[in-house]
């Protein structure tokens, strides 16, 4: 984990991100998808 950004450095998802995953629907796992491409391009 990147500690300036809270973001994992290898998948760029935040920790909630992460453990949430398993949970998660496919449209929320295509919206974290999105933020995941935000946070590339920033």
């Amino acid at each position: 984990m990147d500690a300036a950004t809270g973001l994992c450095e290898g998948c760029l998802r935040t920790l909630d991100e992460i453990a949430a995953w398993g949970r998660m629907d496919e449209g929320a796992k295509r919206a974290t998808w999105a933020l995941i491409a935000q946070r590339l391009a920033a």
